[in-house]
């Protein structure tokens, strides 16, 4: 392992488990979408931080993670819980193989999209950072997911890109989930809640950054979540938005 590596996986340790009481509020913020005995999907694990959230809420979960050095930390962390499944592996549209664009001293940031890393990588906001061919990685789908162990009631996805990718790969709505925004690429947002609303009613909300907070009292509809995504400038924060199936 290189220098860079070991400074990557440091950091990526310290953001995730080094801040106080971050559980606690994530914990808040998954109670409304994680049920005590559900099941979760965890697609872009990384270091565990919301695979421990969703054990603590009383899930299973299923950890998907495609960079072998953080499948390592994952099968360390949690191996030994009964209630967790890790699949060294990425999710996408298809099943089969991809080839890893790695960040070694930003692994958050790793990614099986060349065109979404050539399109953050031009802004301010990821200065610096850059990304190698990394290993081949096996790839599924999440209706192959949900074939072998069953429907998740969330499914937390954090696939730097690949969200559209991903939903692609969904056949049937599922209660409740998350992708990641990037205001200086929300086509990819837009294009997940497209997906989405082919597949069912869902109502939206976001947090934003690492807050845990929701930031809107009350959950939207697909075009009031696109109006307020749309009016985001390229310069406001990142965060995740959340999706409920009105069923």
């Amino acid at each position: 392992m290189t220098l860079a590596q070991r400074i990557g996986i440091a950091r990526s340790l310290a953001m995730y488990y080094g801040i106080p009481f971050r559980q606690r509020a994530m914990r808040r913020l998954y109670a409304d979408v994680v049920p005590a005995g559900g099941l979760c999907f965890d697609i872009g694990a990384h270091v565990g931080n919301r695979l421990r959230c969703f054990r603590a809420l009383g899930a299973r979960v299923v950890a998907l993670e495609p960079q072998p050095d953080f499948a390592r930390i994952l099968r360390r962390l949690y191996g030994r819980d009964d209630g967790v499944i890790l699949i060294e592996a990425a999710v996408s549209a298809e099943p089969g193989e991809a080839t890893l664009l790695a960040s070694a001293r930003t692994p958050t940031v790793s990614t099986l999209s060349p065109e979404w890393a050539a399109q953050v990588g031009a802004t301010p906001g990821f200065a610096g950072v850059s990304w190698q061919a990394g290993p081949t990685v096996p790839v599924t789908t999440l209706d192959a997911l949900i074939a072998r162990h069953g429907r998740p009631d969330f499914v937390k996805i954090d696939v730097e890109g690949l969200e559209p990718a991903v939903l692609a790969g969904l056949g049937q709505p599922v209660p409740a989930l998350s992708f990641e925004y990037l205001p200086t690429v929300k086509h990819l947002a837009f294009a997940c809640i497209d997906r989405l609303s082919r597949l069912g009613d869902y109502r939206y909300n976001w947090s934003e950054g690492e807050t845990n907070r929701f930031g809107s009292a009350e959950w939207l509809g697909a075009a009031e979540i696109a109006g307020w995504l749309d009016r985001l400038g390229t310069d406001a924060r990142s965060g995740d938005l959340y999706a409920r199936w009105q069923r």
